[in-house]
This record gives C-alpha cells, sequence and structure tokens, in this order.
C-alpha cells in the first residue's frame, strides 16, 4: 500500500480509503452488511495497509459508527478516523441535523459515544448548512478542535464558492479551517475539475473523492449494471448524470481497457481516479472483500498518457449533483 499526506494535516493516509457505509444493517439498506461482515472488511482492510475509513452518523441510523469503532477497538492508533455530520438523525427532533452548534455538539458527542473514540481524527460537515450562518458552523468546529474531539476539519459536497466562503471566514477569525474536501468526482462525473479541485489545490485542500466508481457503475458493463442487489435497489444511483454526456462510451472503453491489461474494470477506474493531481485518497465503499482486495491493487495499477486520454475523451458536461 502507498501512502500520502492527507492534504496539509501531515497525516499519513492510504492511498484508499475504505467507506463504511456499505456496513451498519440491511434494516437500513437492502445491500447493507451485518455487523461480523463489516468488521471482517475492517480487518482485511488493515491487513492490506489501508489505514484510512471514512463513515458518517446517518449510515445505518449510527451502525456504522459503532460497527467500526467496534472492528477497532485495541487497534484505535493504526487508524486514521473520519465521519460526518448534517442529516436529520431523529425525526422527531428537528435539532439532530443541520450544522448549528447545538446539532454540532450533541451530534459529535453521539458519534464519539458510538465510535468509542475519545477524539475523531477528520469531522466533516455533510452538506452546506443554508439555514445557519458559516461563521456560527466554523466557531462550532473549532471548540471542538480546541476541546480535543476533534483532530482536523473537513467538508463534503457544496458549489466552491460556499467553500472559499468557509476557508476565508475561518481565516478572517482565526479559527481552524477546512483541511479537506470530500466531493463527488470520478470518471463518469468530472464537473469538479472546473473550479473546486482548483480552489482545493490553491489552498492546500486535501481532496478525498466520494463514489470513486460511480455507485458500481465503472466496476461492470453497462448491460450488467442493475444485476446486483444494489444496482437493483440504490436509486440514489440513478439520481446522478453516469449515464449521460457519453457515459455509457465512456463505460465501454473502461470495459475494453480492462480486457487488454487483463485487470477488472473497478480497477482502472480507481487507478484512472488516482492518476489525477490533487486527489489523496478516494473513498472505496464495498460489501466483499474481494473487492476491497482488487481496490488495494489499483493502487500499483499505472496507466499511460494516452490511455488515460482515450478513457477522458467521450466525457460531455452534465449537470451538477452531489450537492443535495
Amino acid at each position: 500500500m502507498e501512502y500520502t499526506t492527507l492534504g496539509d494535516t501531515g497525516m499519513e493516509v492510504s492511498r484508499v480509503c475504505l467507506g463504511c457505509m456499505s456496513f451498519g444493517t440491511s434494516d437500513w439498506r437492502d445491500w447493507v452488511l451485518d455487523e461480523t461482515e463489516g468488521i471482517e472488511l475492517v480487518d482485511r482492510a488493515l491487513e492490506l495497509g489501508i489505514n484510512f475509513f471514512d463513515t458518517a452518523n446517518m449510515y445505518s441510523a449510527g451502525e456504522s459508527e459503532r460497527v467500526l469503532g467496534k472492528a477497532l477497538d485495541g487497534r484505535r492508533d493504526e487508524a486514521v478516523v473520519a465521519t460526518k455530520g448534517y442529516f436529520q438523525m431523529d425525526e422527531s427532533n428537528p435539532n439532530s441535523g443541520g450544522l448549528s452548534r447545538k446539532a454540532i455538539e450533541q451530534e459529535l458527542d453521539d458519534s464519539l459515544d458510538r465510535l468509542g473514540m475519545d477524539t475523531i481524527d477528520l469531522y466533516q460537515t455533510h452538506r452546506w448548512d443554508y439555514d445557519t450562518p458559516i461563521e456560527t458552523t466554523m466557531r462550532a468546529l473549532d471548540d471542538a478542535v480546541r476541546r480535543g474531539k476533534v483532530r482536523y476539519l473537513g467538508a463534503s459536497s457544496m458549489w466552491a464558492h460556499q467553500f472559499a466562503e468557509a476557508l476565508h471566514t475561518s481565516d478572517r477569525l482565526g479559527l481552524d479551517r477546512f483541511a479537506t474536501m470530500q466531493n463527488h468526482y470520478n470518471l463518469l462525473y468530472r464537473e469538479e475539475e472546473r473550479e473546486m479541485l482548483p480552489l482545493c489545490e490553491k489552498e492546500g485542500v486535501g481532496v478525498i473523492p466520494w463514489s470513486p466508481l460511480a455507485r458500481g457503475y465503472l466496476a461492470r458493463p453497462h448491460a450488467d449494471a442493475e444485476t446486483t442487489t444494489r444496482g437493483e435497489t440504490d436509486d440514489h444511483a440513478r439520481q446522478h448524470p453516469y449515464f449521460e454526456g457519453g457515459g455509457r462510451e465512456v463505460n465501454e472503453r473502461v470495459e475494453e481497457l480492462a480486457d487488454e491489461k487483463g485487470v477488472k474494470m473497478a480497477q482502472i477506474g480507481l487507478a484512472w481516479l488516482l492518476h489525477q493531481e490533487g486527489v489523496d485518497s478516494p473513498i472505496v465503499g464495498t460489501t466483499s472483500v474481494e473487492h476491497l482486495e482488487d481496490a488495494a491493487e489499483a493502487v500499483d495499477l499505472d496507466l499511460s498518457d494516452s490511455e488515460l486520454a482515450y478513457l477522458e475523451e467521450p466525457a460531455e458536461p452534465v449537470r451538477v449533483s452531489g450537492h443535495e
């Protein structure tokens, strides 16, 4: 496994991050693994040298955090743990979501309890809160760092102008700033290349893309896109423009190149992302140890400039997706 410094944090993370949305309880979503299988994935990830794990309070309504915490019990120092807050956790409690000071403080404490940890390495805002001034949010997050509950701060999908405002607010007030951006970015969705990625490069912000394999569409031929449990039931995948703007031809070229190299489509899709300047550690969600091992092997897969250009050539602009 290769490692890289995460943005300007100084922390060393594996070039692949294990996304933990795929385990917790199938009561939440049909394709989610149970506790035993989730712990097996974490165990194998550590054996492969993967030390970076990303979860969120909303995944399986908190169960993902609990399972990750249990899996890392006794091995906490080996891991860099990231979680997120924003989405409402309790329908009867409107303050269980958003990025107000109250929401951040209580949801952060709940995440720490479920993880069984004193400190979270990277605490991220899952989305932009239009109802709370960014100054309020950044002051609350800065306090969490100063109290030792959080080491570094990160953000997830938003408009580049919003991220710039957040960074400027922190700088102006002398607060801890966002060190990472977890955004929607893959070979089929490249709108982040317009503004967000150049902004992150300019500001020294680490980039840890979510959905690096387009929710599985880059992992199998177009005709097989809905043959898995997740493919059949994941309505969120259909909300993204993966099948638009030359997406099918990109999928076909990934399949072609994978056949030529004797590797799997998912490894080509992930290798492309790992070749993009500024990308630190794509967040790979998986429901099998085999696919996790494939992702780890993709780190060593080299693509030539001509191969990268061939994969990219069919792409067309598509609608912005992932900020909601």
